[in-house]
């Protein structure tokens, strides 16, 4: 049984709720559906014939938002994806009851699904044919593209499991379609199919500096790797990396991107970082943050009686610039804060932050204080993505549930 709407084309005044079944002669599409009535019985024929009606079926929720978040292996996704689920409200969870290694993440709003799962061949597979997971081949960028596709039009899939505890490809798990799909991993942008399918498009794009020193710490502390297989494991997946999953930054509407400080002469700890946020220009419901004055080039040194720095200090920048032939506006900060509580004096001078209240990027940011990267310009860049995504959510919903109404006037 499905409640639909009814509207009158003539006056639009008519709004009915009536029930539906599935023996209604009345074919649906996209929950929408434009039909004519003719009423032979009226003495009136030309005031009640040819009357035209829309239909809007709440059979459902409106067609899921797809996110595209790409990475490498390492580079922090999951963390953002706590940050992303947190901004919409309710933590993210594996599904209840399901495989306990699966590495879906859901929430009352989103649904995280990890491409990883999309890997056609096992660690087994791929060491036979001598190939990286990187590397398409060891991908099924079809099943990726059907299944991303059925979610997005409201249809639930089998979506296959990557174990990576075992290597193996376990049995698959029920994805039902949610308001928000987040797709991550290493090819979200790759295949042209599934990249029209996005409605934003992410990338975290870590220096080798840093995305070593954050490998050692995960793949050693989570996953038990030693030193030497995962200073192999990264020497081994550079071509393929290089290849196919750089490259995927020139389609994003957002690059965060990490690198070593500029504040500290010949670093090598890599404890302080630069962090650039890169946003296109152009892009539809998206509005790029910037510093002070839009459009202009500034440099700006915050510390002083409102921000606490200790040495080497906190710099930002903002700025006009080219990026992988797209016109974008970035914002860097390089150094890191010593009071998260003082982020709101930074938050103050940003403008264009989608947030909901004064404070919300500083409330965000103290509510996840552990999380990795917290306290420089990787936790703070997230967030504020995370906020655009809302942001860029409501708006399409808005604009879908407007839709009908101005089909009707049409």
């Amino acid at each position: 049984m499905a409640a639909c709407t009814v509207y009158s084309t003539q006056s639009l005044r008519t709004n009915i709720s009536t029930p539906t079944s599935s023996k209604a002669n009345v074919a649906f599409h996209q929950k929408q559906v434009l039909f004519f009535t003719t009423n032979k019985k009226s003495s009136n024929r030309r005031a009640n014939s040819n009357k035209r009606y829309l239909i809007t079926c709440a059979a459902g929720d409106s067609q899921t938002i797809v996110i595209g978040l790409a990475a490498d292996s390492g580079c922090g996704k999951s963390t953002f994806m706590r940050r992303l689920t947190s901004v919409f409200g309710g933590a993210a969870e594996p599904p209840k009851g399901g495989n306990p290694d699966s590495n879906t993440l859901i929430s009352d709003t989103t649904t995280v699904i990890c491409l990883d799962d999309y890997h056609s061949l096992d660690r087994t597979g791929r060491k036979e044919k001598g190939v990286t997971a990187l590397d398409p081949r060891a991908n099924d960028f079809d099943l990726m593209y059907e299944q991303v596709k059925a979610i997005k039009d409201g249809k639930s899939v089998q979506k296959p499991i990557y174990n990576h505890v075992t290597g193996l490809l376990d049995a698959p798990e029920l994805i039902k379609p949610p308001k928000i799909l987040v797709i991550e991993g290493l090819h979200p942008m790759y295949d042209s199919r599934v990249r029209e399918l996005l409605d934003f498009s992410i990338y975290l794009d870590i220096s080798n500096e840093v995305k070593f020193a954050w490998k050692i710490q995960r793949d050693m502390a989570e996953r038990g790797h030693s030193l030497e297989s995962i200073k192999a494991s990264i020497e081994a997946r550079k071509p393929d990396f290089e290849a196919f999953i750089d490259p995927q930054k020139q389609y994003a509407d957002a690059v965060i991107e990490v690198l070593p400080t500029q504040l500290i002469p010949d670093d090598n700890e890599g404890k302080i970082l630069r962090v650039r946020l890169i946003q296109k220009e152009g892009v539809k419901y998206f509005s790029p943050v910037y510093l002070f004055d839009e459009g202009s080039t500034i440099s700006w040194i915050p510390c002083g009686r409102k921000l606490t720095c200790s040495y080497p200090g906190i710099k930002f920048f903002y700025g006009p610039e080219t990026y992988k032939g797209n016109e974008v506006s970035v914002v860097e900060m390089d150094g890191q804060f010593d009071r998260l509580d003082e982020l709101i004096y930074v938050e103050s001078h940003l403008s264009n932050l989608s947030s909901k209240f004064y404070g919300e990027v500083t409330q965000q940011m103290l509510k996840h204080a552990d999380f990795p990267g917290s306290n420089n310009g990787t936790g703070l860049f997230q967030t504020i993505v995370g906020l655009k995504i809302r942001d860029l959510f409501e708006q399409i919903v808005a604009s879908r549930a407007e839709a009908p109404v101005g089909a009707a006037k049409a």
